[in-house]
């Protein structure tokens, strides 16, 4: 039998970020560095605390998709997604109290000699070889519930976890050294161990037989609520789906930017025409995945109004916040326990204004507002004029009936049992009307859609925890002397619940989301739209499901491939905003150099007038580039290998346009 030394250490410590009970026992029974491989795989809870530390590296879908580190203690596992897009916008003093990494990539100081405490790049192998080794290892433990069925189940959970970390490399660094199912000795020759990349479709193509091949044999559900977050079958055909996605996409699909991006054996690592035929694999994945889970009983979360009809409010707020198995939208997802509900709450926190306790800097970006549509299902606006000074003026699309300038006169009423629009005083239940807006509402906020409302907290939305309105007049109660304030006049209301109140350490437990049936239907119409001419009855079908859970009309008739590819793009950035989904979505579509190479906007920070007056520098209703310059340069589509890795492997090439010695930044630790 093989020995192996360094890897019963690892696999020890790594159970410190586990999401499950029982981590700090297992490293208490013996010290790590006495473990030997038979003491583990003879106990049961060490068995199980194994596969544990196995699952430890999934992304956290709270703190790691808004830092992507973890400097000051929160179970950062991820990449910051959030807060490296154009939904949201940090301020720099954040970047001591680690937020460094991400802040750096909004300003280009993105290299390949950063520390990033997190990085998938080290972190994700060393979850793989675990698993591999718990394949190998685990056995029946006779009396225990290591029965024969238990352990063949999470054989198969362990395979998963594999593919699954293989294809969260392939979509942020693209190729890798891929040598699948061998786990080296830790005395193995350098020869054996440095290995160069291998082409990026060879690793696509063994992932998708494997996450398709571990879903025959996974449960669609577990009998046992207590196991929910467990691998399943129809995670994984979902990672499976979803890997396809980003192989038929712009970025890995005939980018010249990689065409000559060879590994060290002089292999191409791309080919360098694109495939259509991918998107047609891709929308085929999606196929199976959605009458999967539709036969699993899994499906689009809906609240309803007294009449029956579907409350679109209280459907849009309550699917983050609803767990399984009430929420059965969750294909995929995590649990947290135990002292990681302190990192929830505090996440929480971040997201809301500082007179109730909140952090208060991370702030919705005007262009995230511009976005939403209008109650009426149109978009407000339709673009942008640059001018000389470096502001960006809106271009109103006048379909929409959206006014940008004066205030409203009447409280808006509609059909909902959602709290979040005004005082109770305003309910009238009686006939399930509820305030959305209340007057002296400034028009940009007016007749928007439900997602609108559960998504952003802007000047003078109701603060339900303070029976009040929002107020971020410079001075105001809401803002602060400091950073910690809302720099672009907005903070964020997506995903946390209404009754949040930190001042008084009132929280709210929440699922930990990776993927949901919204987006099952939407990329499969994406994929299904780029694999014919023009879209199809399928296509119209799974985009109009989302438009109508989110109380808004069905996209109109007879739209061409290119029309369509738009409304799926601006129906994507609205459902999934502030869910770690845009910044991957940008680098798919190849289109982070039109959106975050940008002057980012808000409402005027220093303004002390509840004024839209232009002339008028006091006036906090005008548009002003809030200090949020975005730089993106070609490179950073994709992240670096670190350059410490390509020092211990000279073997391993660097992403294009990674080069140290032309970087304009020396920064190790950005």
């Amino acid at each position: 039998m093989k020995t192996y030394k360094s890897i019963i250490k690892t696999a020890a410590l790594s159970l410190l970020a586990l999401w499950t009970t029982g981590c700090s026992d297992y490293l208490d029974k013996e010290p790590d560095d006495q473990l030997t491989m038979d003491m583990v795989f003879s106990d049961r809870t060490r068995t199980e605390d194994w596969l544990a530390g196995c699952y430890s590296s999934i992304p956290n879908p709270f703190w790691g998709y808004m830092k992507g580190s973890t400097d000051d203690g929160y179970v950062c596992t991820g990449m910051g997604n959030n807060t490296m897009s154009d939904d949201i916008t940090i301020p720099q003093q954040w970047s001591p109290y680690g937020w460094a990494q991400v802040y750096a990539y909004t300003v280009g100081n993105w290299n390949p000699s950063y520390a990033w405490k997190s990085n998938p790049w080290t972190e994700y192998p060393k979850r793989i070889r675990a698993a591999l080794i718990y394949q190998q290892q685990i056995h029946v433990i006779p009396g225990t519930q290591l029965t024969e069925d238990y352990v063949e189940r999470s054989k198969y959970e362990a395979r998963f976890l594999v593919a699954y970390y293989y294809s969260l490399l392939l979509q942020y660094f693209g190729p890798f050294p891929f040598n699948p199912g061998v786990i080296y000795d830790t005395d193995a020759s350098n020869d054996e161990m440095m290995r160069t990349q291998t082409p990026y479709q060879t690793i696509v193509d063994w992932c998708d037989a494997e996450f398709l091949e571990v879903s025959k044999h996974l449960p669609a559900v577990y009998e046992n609520n207590s196991d929910w977050g467990r691998a399943t079958s129809i995670a994984a055909l979902a990672m499976r789906a979803k890997m396809l996605l980003f192989a038929a996409s712009p970025l890995f699909n005939g980018n010249p930017t990689f065409a000559n991006w060879k590994n060290a054996d002089g292999v191409n690592l791309f080919d360098a025409t694109a495939d259509p035929s991918k998107w047609k694999r891709a929308a085929d994945a999606y196929k199976d995945l959605i009458t999967a889970a539709e036969n699993a009983g899994y499906g689009l979360y809906y609240e309803y109004n007294k009449d029956g009809s579907i409350d679109p409010f209280m459907s849009c707020y309550n699917v983050n916040l609803v767990s399984w198995p009430t929420n059965k939208e969750i294909l995929w997802g995590v649990s947290l326990y135990n002292n990681n509900l302190d990192d929830l709450y505090n996440w929480q926190n971040h997201h809301l204004p500082r007179s109730i306790g909140g952090n208060a800097g991370m702030d919705v970006t005007q262009e995230l507002v511009d976005a939403f549509f209008m109650k009426n299902g149109e978009s407000p606006i339709t673009g942008y004029t640059e001018n000389a000074d470096g502001s960006r003026t809106p271009i109103i699309n006048p379909a929409s009936g959206y006014v940008e300038k004066g205030f409203s006169t009447d409280v808006e009423m509609r059909e909902t049992q959602w709290k979040g629009g005004g005082p109770s005083s305003l309910f009238d239940d009686a006939n399930g009307m509820r305030p959305v807006t209340d007057k002296g509402t400034f028009n940009m906020y007016c007749n928007r859609e439900p997602r609108f409302y559960v998504s952003v907290i802007y000047n003078k939305a109701w603060l339900n925890v303070v029976n009040r309105k929002v107020d971020y007049l410079y001075g105001g109660a809401d803002t602060y002397t400091t950073f910690d304030t809302p720099g672009n006049g907005y903070n964020v209301r997506k995903m946390v619940s209404l009754d949040v109140y930190p001042t008084n350490n009132l929280h709210n437990y929440q699922p930990g989301i990776l993927y949901r049936m919204a987006n099952a239907y939407l990329d499969y119409a994406e994929a299904l739209n780029e694999s014919q001419a023009a879209p199809d009855a399928t296509v119209y079908h799974y985009v109009n499901l989302i438009r109508e859970r989110a109380g808004i009309p069905d996209l109109p008739a007879g739209m061409t491939q290119d029309e369509m590819r738009e409304a799926l793009r601006k129906e994507r950035r609205v459902e999934f905003n502030c869910e770690g989904i845009r910044i991957d979505d940008l680098r798919r579509w190849k289109l982070c150099d039109k959106y975050l190479n940008v002057n980012l906007g808000g409402m005027t920070h220093l303004g002390t007038k509840e004024s839209d007056d232009p002339t008028d520098p006091t006036a906090f209703y005008v548009r002003q580039w809030c200090g949020r310059t975005r730089v993106f340069t070609e490179k950073m589509y994709l992240w670096p290998i670190p350059q410490a890795q390509i020092d211990i492997n000279p073997k391993l090439v660097q992403a294009p346009g990674y080069d140290l010695s032309t970087s304009s930044s020396t920064t190790t630790n950005p």
